[in-house]
């Protein structure tokens, strides 16, 4: 696939994403440089398409991705990945809040920290963190798996309902309503076998797995005081 350079700059973004989409069905692989942290960089991308930033971008990066592989050299701004449906995503450093906020498949690799509100709403896919998660990350997510190497802070898996939040190292407080549960043999192979795919997959990772309670899925109208206090 041959590469083609476009770049950023002051430049309406609107045009910069017409002129990605134009390249990639082309078949062109797309160099974005002199990004400048700008925000809603690459959205709505293809099947097949391959975009890459060389440098940070700002809020939404990858918004609605369709099957693309993105991949961000810097930090990125929140909501990146947001509703994707498929394909990649690999964030060299940062990642801010609310990462693959609402998403539905596909797999966003952080390999730095990630802000707060990781997963919030995902429905489906996998977010992979080397660093660490923000607070209430998995809040309300309804599928999908969210795995962190690095712990967690504070409120995580906020009133989870099927989502998995994974985690090696220290949480620092659970959401509302959620276990921790020893995970069996085959959910760890799973994990891991996904994460040979980055190299970091590990027979000493210590996995803690966090699920939901299943309070917060039962509404008792004449007992709504007591399902508000859970």
């Amino acid at each position: 696939m041959k590469t083609c350079t476009i770049q950023v700059g002051e430049r309406e973004v609107r045009v910069i994403n017409e002129e990605i989409q134009a390249l990639v069905k082309q078949n062109f692989a797309v160099e974005v440089h002199n990004t400048l942290s700008r925000h809603n960089l690459g959205v709505g991308l293809p099947m097949g398409a391959q975009l890459h930033f060389k440098g940070s971008v700002g809020y939404y990066c990858g918004g609605l991705n369709n099957g693309a592989k993105i991949w961000i050299e810097g930090n990125s701004g929140w909501g990146t990945g947001e509703a994707m449906a498929a394909g990649h995503i690999t964030v060299n450093g940062y990642s801010g809040m609310s990462t693959g906020a609402a998403m539905l498949g596909g797999t966003i690799h952080v390999k730095g920290d990630c802000g707060p509100r990781c997963g919030v709403a995902m429905k489906g896919g996998n977010i992979i963190v080397e660093g660490k998660l923000g607070y209430q990350s998995g809040f309300m997510a309804h599928g999908g798996r969210i795995i962190s190497l690095r712990g967690a802070a504070g409120s995580c898996a906020d009133a989870l309902w099927e989502g998995e939040v994974w985690v090696v190292g220290e949480i620092e407080s659970l959401g509302v309503d959620t276990n921790v549960v020893e995970p069996n043999d085959t959910e760890i192979q799973a994990v891991e076998t996904l994460l040979q795919k980055y190299d970091l997959d590990d027979a000493s990772h210590k996995w803690k797995k966090i699920v939901a309670g299943q309070r917060l899925w039962y509404f008792e109208s004449r007992d709504a005081k007591s399902w508000l206090m859970i």
